[in-house]
Parts: structure tokens; C-alpha cells; sequence
């Protein structure tokens, strides 16, 4: 089983102490980071804040500021960061993958695990959902992986990117509220599993997706003070347990 968190960090522009904090509480074996530092002496800011968490960099390269942190319980096979395509006037976006292996009694696990953040614009955003999902798929299969997406995708559920990526991968927090209606109910008042904004979430734009042959084991139910969620970043992280799924 792989503990997968995805957080949009917003530069580490917020209360640093509060967001190690954080990533601490989501105790994750893969950290999938969006708006990563990528300023001058962006290395060192990214190491900095992996070795406060306990965690090592393992993905990613400054254009984009998408990355992933690994944790001491894995083993990482290959990272690295891969430009998307750029659209004129837009930012330049990336994907960051890493391929990890994880041993679960006699098992050893693998997952290529990727980090988005998709653009602000639509069209943009579709056109980079799509050429994400052969990259994470070939990485995939040449390393007998299994799939997982995570990223701040910039839209709510239901829109063009979420049915893509919805039509070949399982969003992990739908799968647990499905089998289990109740969770995290505080009475439905149409954000259920909100990320952002992290003072009063409102919409749900963060998510991670799993691939096919894996099963989502849980989501969320970490205990975070809401003060270190509303001072570690402008984005609420999302957490999810995700298996193999076994005959």
C-alpha cells in the first residue's frame, strides 16, 4: 500500500513551519508538490524543505514547479521532470514523475506516481491532461508500474480534464465516498472534499487518481489543526492509500 499526498505550496511564500507541519501530519510515502519553488536557488529551497519533512527530492525541475518528495520508505527507480506543451502568452507548465518500489511483506510494489498543475485556461489545461496521460502510462509499463496522478488540476469536478482523466483512472475520493457515503459528512452543503481556498474551501481543484489494477483503501482522516491548513498554504492537501489490488 502507497500513502500519496498532492499540495499546492504556493512557493513557500506562507508560514513555512506550519506547512512541515503539515506534510509531517499526511505522513506520506510519495509527495506530490504544485508551485514548487523555481526562483533563483530553487534547489536548495526544494532540498530544504524535503529534509524538514524527513522526505528526499525525487522528481522535477524548475520550469512548471511541479515536483515529488519521496519518503525513506520507498525506493526510488527513476525521476525526473518533463516539459508540457507551451501555449503562447501562458505559463510554462510540466509534469513531474517518479517510479517508485515499495515493500509490503514479500512484495515489492511499484507506482509511477506523476504531479501536475495544470493552467488557468481551459484549453490549455485539456491539451496538457492529454499528452500527461502517455507519458505517466509509458513510464508505467516500462517499469511493470501502476499509474497515479495527483495535482492541482484548476477546475472543478465534472469539466472536460476531470471526465478525461476520469474515463481511464479512478478519483480517489470519489471511490471512498461511494463506498462509504458518510464520510467526512458535516451536513452537504455542496463542498464536500474542498481544497481551495484554505481559509473556507469552497471548491474541490485538487485530486489524485488512481490507475487501473489499484484500489483506494482510504482517503483524508488525517488530524491537521485548521490553523496549519490555513497558514501553510493557500491549498488544502489531499491524502489517499492506494493498493494493489490482490486476486
Amino acid at each position: 500500500m502507497l500513502r500519496v499526498a498532492t499540495y499546492n505550496v504556493r512557493g513557500l511564500k506562507d508560514d513555512r513551519r506550519a506547512l512541515v507541519r503539515v506534510i509531517r501530519a499526511l505522513r506520506p510515502d510519495v509527495l506530490c508538490l504544485q508551485e514548487a519553488p523555481r526562483l533563483p536557488g530553487w534547489q536548495r529551497e526544494r532540498r530544504a524543505l524535503a529534509r524538514a519533512a524527513g522526505l528526499s527530492v525525487a522528481a522535477g525541475g524548475r520550469v512548471g514547479g511541479t515536483a515529488v518528495l519521496t519518503a525513506p520508505a520507498v525506493r526510488l527507480l527513476r525521476g525526473r521532470g518533463h516539459r508540457l506543451r507551451w501555449f503562447a502568452g501562458l505559463e510554462w507548465r510540466s509534469v513531474a514523475l517518479a517510479v517508485v518500489e515499495k515493500t509490503v511483506g514479500k512484495d515489492r510494489e511499484r507506482y509511477a506516481v506523476g504531479s501536475a498543475h495544470l493552467d488557468l485556461l481551459a484549453g490549455a489545461r485539456l491539451s496538457h491532461a492529454a499528452q500527461i496521460v502517455p507519458i505517466l502510462e509509458r513510464a508505467a509499463r516500462e517499469f511493470e508500474a501502476a499509474p497515479v496522478l495527483a495535482g492541482d488540476l484548476n477546475e472543478v469536478p465534472g469539466a472536460p480534464v476531470w471526465r478525461l482523466l476520469g474515463g481511464r483512472y479512478t478519483d480517489c475520493f470519489t471511490a471512498v465516498r461511494d463506498a462509504a457515503p458518510r464520510i467526512g459528512a458535516d451536513g452537504d452543503d455542496g463542498r464536500e472534499g474542498a481544497t481551495f481556498p484554505a481559509r473556507d474551501p469552497r471548491v474541490r481543484i485538487d485530486a489524485i487518481f488512481a490507475g487501473p489494477g489499484l484500489t483506494v483503501v482510504s482517503y483524508g482522516g488525517t488530524e491537521i489543526p485548521a490553523e496549519d491548513l490555513r497558514a501553510a498554504s493557500d491549498h488544502r492537501p489531499v491524502v489517499a492509500e492506494i493498493a494493489l489490488t490482490r486476486p
